[in-house]
């Protein structure tokens, strides 16, 4: 494999690319910006929501310029229907075939679309791009591949740091996406931190919006949910730590329940085993597939957010819970204190009393909570849309001056 990549480099670096890109005494403003855009294209979830909530806020802020999403296809779903209606948001498929394609053959591409600037939203840009005159920016969320490598398969393990490491070196810039990540970089690959910016996340704007009420009492129907609820969401893996929260709702006072949104792995069958060794089943509602456009309703009902991971890029959850104005727990250990801000509350991520204590100590004393609302809400406002779309905006602007 790794000879066939070598092979195709080599006669893609004998291809006219740099001819086919404006040169940099030609550049300015509007610009071609080029997005990897596989997770924009058919991820849900996840990435797939950061990537187009990144490429939406650029196209409303800056709509003067571009944006080229590159994908070897695209899933139909609403959700995707409605990134591509934006006219300056340019979905762009393979035309020779998508073998290699997002790794080499995809240059070929943003030649003929005259593209400035590509950034990779996810640990990767391509092969030989380095070898063009086209500026790249690869976007790092975490190495937690590194640091918890029992996490992972080892091939997966491997894939991903050949892919993450190769693109901080050939990159032209790289954003971290936290102070954490890029202390990472630094540590595990010998990166330049002068290379590094750190430019954080935003969640959907729609987690901004307080939902009108007979909205909420709609949501509150459909998913059968109780008056009041601790929530968590995210994956349901080791690394996520839902078994800390069910052993901590044992002490908790019964008249919550824990509900919690995330993908099932393999790792929920342990947190069943919790549960029923606890007898909880009927303190914990499990919702799956729950439309993107419910979500923020959940969140505005819920009296407690609830994140004990062991290690995080960053933490978009929080964000979407101090947006939803949530009081927030979250755990020591990663980046989670730059995401919920010095009025969370932090615990040690294998502490259950703790977690307990402080679980009720907050649904016991409205003052506190009201005093995390408002102080949480204002502390995230440093990652609303509009600011963190100009110094992307501006990390563009600097690689091409």
């Amino acid at each position: 494999m790794k000879a066939e990549i070598e092979k195709q480099i080599l006669k893609a670096e004998s291809q006219e690319i740099e001819q086919s890109s404006p040169s940099l005494s030609a550049l300015g403003f509007p610009v071609k910006i080029g997005f990897d855009g596989k997770r924009a294209a058919n991820n849900l979830t996840g990435l797939g929501n950061y990537s187009r909530s990144l490429i939406e806020s650029l196209a409303h802020q800056f709509p003067e310029n571009q944006y080229f999403v590159y994908s070897p296809k695209v899933k139909n779903a609403r959700q995707i229907d409605t990134f591509f209606e934006k006219d300056n948001i340019i979905l762009k498929l393979p035309k020779d075939g998508s073998f290699l394609w997002r790794t080499l053959n995809i240059l070929k591409d943003l030649g003929r679309d005259h593209v400035q600037i590509f950034h990779g939203l996810s640990h990767e840009i391509p092969f030989a791009i380095q070898h063009t005159k086209i500026k790249s920016i690869v976007t790092i969320h975490d190495l937690i591949f590194l640091r918890f490598p029992q996490y992972y398969q080892f091939i997966d393990r491997k894939l991903y740091e050949w892919k993450s490491k190769s693109a901080c070196k050939r990159a032209d810039k790289i954003i971290a996406i936290s102070e954490k990540t890029k202390a990472d970089i630094v540590a595990f690959y010998g990166t330049d931190p002068d290379k590094i910016e750190v430019i954080y996340q935003s969640c959907d704007d729609s987690f901004k919006t307080a939902l009108p009420e007979q909205s909420l009492k709609r949501i509150k129907l459909t998913y059968k949910l109780p008056d009041q609820y601790i929530l968590n969401v995210g994956t349901i893996e080791a690394r996520k730590n839902l078994k800390v929260i069910i052993q901590s709702l044992k002490n908790v006072n019964d008249q919550y329940k824990l509900v919690v949104i995330g993908k099932q792995t393999p790792y929920f069958k342990e947190v069943e085993k919790e549960i029923d060794k606890l007898g909880l089943r009927n303190r914990v509602i499990f919702l799956k597939n729950i439309p993107f456009s419910d979500l923020p309703g959940i969140y505005q009902m819920a009296s407690l957010f609830v994140y004990p991971s062991f290690y995080e890029g960053f933490g978009i959850p929080i964000i979407e819970a101090l947006y939803s104005k949530v009081p927030v727990i979250a755990a020591t250990g990663s980046c989670l204190e730059e995401a919920g801000g010095p009025d969370s509350i932090y615990i040690a991520p294998t502490d259950v009393n703790s977690l307990s204590e402080e679980i009720n100590k907050v649904l016991g004393h409205e003052k506190l909570q009201k005093e995390m609302k408002e102080k949480g809400l204002e502390f995230v406002q440093k990652f609303n849309s509009p600011y963190v779309t100009q110094q992307l905006m501006n990390c563009y602007k600097n690689l091409l001056s």
